[in-house]
């Protein structure tokens, strides 16, 4: 199939509850193009003569790998290693340092420090973490960290626990000296170190749907992931995050979100030129 047949404007409605039930992602009329671009391949690959027909595919696959695929397609977002560094400024100078205050006035040995990546993709945000952590602290003895990365590709799932990365994955975030410390080689690729692998967990999940985790978490990381929903999926995804965030926890949001006037149960605080989400405390 050298040229791939359009989108049809018939078409896009199945498509788009169907996505939507996947994985809460909902594509309005304009976002055609979208489907058009990230599926193409599995067009390709699947031999599917028009739009219809690859959805027809994708939905009796008693194998579930296609419906696999449209998830990981679809949700495929930019990520980087420490994107947007004023989080983990944030992360560093503020967040860690005082959570770390309070677990030792409360004498807890070793020290517990829960974080949560929410849409972690392919990992980068929970290794950027992980790294924060080791600049901070220098030794993790004395400390019991555990990072979980959530995602609902499970493609993305599978590269994160795998831990290797490209070059040009690297390029974009990590130094040099960052990289010789926290990473080794791996054939033409980089793995993180095991050290800082130990301290993550990953599992698919929907984040629209309530969060199994063992215990609260300190930070939840959910950033720009919001915008991919309609408002009441919002409300829904940060009542679930709410629910596994401990009493004095951080929510991380993106620099161009705000859930003020969404979620009043959220009470906005900044520090220096960045804002984060507490909840309200009864």
């Amino acid at each position: 199939m050298s040229q791939l047949p359009p989108l049809k404007s018939d078409e896009l409605p199945a498509w788009g509850e169907y996505i939507a039930k996947a994985c809460g992602v909902r594509l309005d009329s304009n976002k055609g193009y979208l489907i058009e671009s990230r599926l193409g391949a599995l067009m390709r690959e699947t031999g599917a003569e028009s739009w219809t027909a690859l959805l027809r595919k994708v939905k009796t696959d008693p194998t579930r790998q296609l419906h696999a695929k449209v998830i990981s397609a679809i949700t495929t977002n930019e990520t980087s290693f420490f994107r947007d560094q004023a989080p983990f400024q944030l992360l560093r100078h503020k967040l860690l340092p005082e959570l770390i205050d309070r677990r030792n006035q409360e004498r807890a040995k070793p020290i517990p420090i829960r974080i949560l990546s929410a849409a972690c993709s392919t990992g980068q945000e929970v290794y950027s973490t992980a790294i924060v952590l080791k600049d901070l602290l220098g030794d993790f003895e004395g400390y019991d960290i555990r990072i979980l990365g959530l995602d609902v590709s499970p493609e993305a799932i599978a590269q994160a626990s795998y831990a290797h990365y490209s070059q040009l994955e690297l390029a974009r975030g990590v130094s040099p000296q960052q990289l010789t410390r926290y990473f080794e080689p791996v054939g033409n690729k980089w793995k993180i170190r095991d050290e800082l692998r130990a301290t993550a967990t990953f599992r698919q999940a929907n984040l629209l749907e309530p969060i199994s985790a063992p215990g609260l978490f300190d930070i939840v990381f959910c950033r720009n992931v919001a915008i991919y929903f309609n408002e009441p999926d919002k409300i829904r995804m940060f009542k679930n995050l709410g629910r596994v965030l401990a009493r004095q926890g951080a929510l991380i949001i993106g620099s161009t979100e705000s859930i003020t006037n969404l979620c009043p149960e959220w009470e906005p605080q900044r520090y220096l030129r960045t804002l984060y989400y507490t909840k309200k405390q009864a």
